[in-house]
Order: C-alpha cells, then sequence, then structure tokens
C-alpha cells in the first residue's frame, strides 16, 4: 500500500510540474484554432456587421461597419497568432474576450438565443477559457515567459 501511495505521489508531483508548461499551452491552442477559423472565415467573407452595427453595444456601434469587419478579421487572425507563440498573450485574451462580448451581446443574445439553445455557450466557453490566460498568464512554453525571464536577468545585471 504504501508502495502504492508514493507512486501517486510521484505521478501528481510530475503532473504539478508540468502544469505551468502545458496547461496554458493547451488553452493557447484551442483558443487560436477557433479565433483563427473565424478570422480567415471574415477574411474570405462578406462584411455583414452592416446588418448588425445597430446591435452593438455603446461604443462600438459608432465604428463604421467596414472598420469594425477588419478590426475583427485582423484581431482575430493576429490573436491567434499571438496565443499559438504566447506573445502578448495577457493583451490579446483581454482583446479577444472583449470581441466575444461584443458578439455575445450583438448577435448571440441581441438575437433572443438563451444559453440553454446554445447560441452563446460557445463564445461563453472563451470566455472562461480566457480567464486563466489574463490572470495567470501564458504559461513556461510562451515568448512572453522567455521574455519576461530575459528581462528580470538583465535588469538584475544592470542592478548589480
Amino acid at each position: 500500500m504504501e508502495h502504492i501511495l508514493q507512486r501517486l505521489k510521484d505521478l501528481l508531483a510530475t503532473l504539478d510540474a508540468a502544469a505551468p508548461w502545458l496547461a496554458p499551452l493547451a488553452l493557447r491552442l484551442l483558443l487560436a484554432k477557433e479565433f483563427w477559423d473565424a478570422g480567415v472565415e471574415k477574411l474570405h467573407g462578406q462584411n455583414w456587421f452592416g446588418d448588425v452595427r445597430d446591435s452593438f453595444p455603446f461604443p462600438f456601434n459608432l465604428v463604421p461597419a467596414e472598420l469594425s469587419w477588419q478590426l475583427a478579421t485582423w484581431f482575430e487572425l493576429l490573436g491567434a497568432v499571438a496565443l499559438v507563440l504566447g506573445l502578448a498573450t495577457r493583451f490579446f485574451a483581454v482583446s479577444l474576450s472583449i470581441l466575444t462580448l461584443v458578439a455575445i451581446y450583438s448577435m448571440h443574445a441581441g438575437l433572443g438565443y438563451t444559453i440553454s439553445e446554445g447560441g452563446w455557450k460557445l463564445p461563453l466557453i472563451y470566455l472562461v477559457l480566457f480567464l486563466p490566460l489574463i490572470l495567470a498568464g501564458p504559461g513556461k512554453l510562451s515568448l512572453d515567459h522567455w521574455l519576461r525571464a530575459h528581462y528580470l536577468r538583465a535588469e538584475r545585471r544592470l542592478w548589480s
């Protein structure tokens, strides 16, 4: 029995050590795929924002539909690439969360869908998945982590 408990303890220690590397990476990759697909669809599709712009919340309803379309498209595409790399992760996680909130407000809830009908369940899941990236950062397998560590080392050398 003691042997089994030690194996379990070792397994949990291994999982604890892997978590800061792999868990945020998995979140970043999943979200990047979803937003990349949405951005590519907009890039190759017709701008329908003009039809729904009036349902955008203030101040987004003041932006011309063409500019909103371009901003949404490029934030989805660039944000997806940044999430894969783990670069400016918190900035893009917040930006894509705002984009998702506008979509929930104007498209999903605005059209009368309820969460039980699935109209905005997926965007809500995206928001929840962004929370760990916003609060805890991109994890150790990221350019943000490397840049921060590199900057801190350089700063310590400067003050030594």
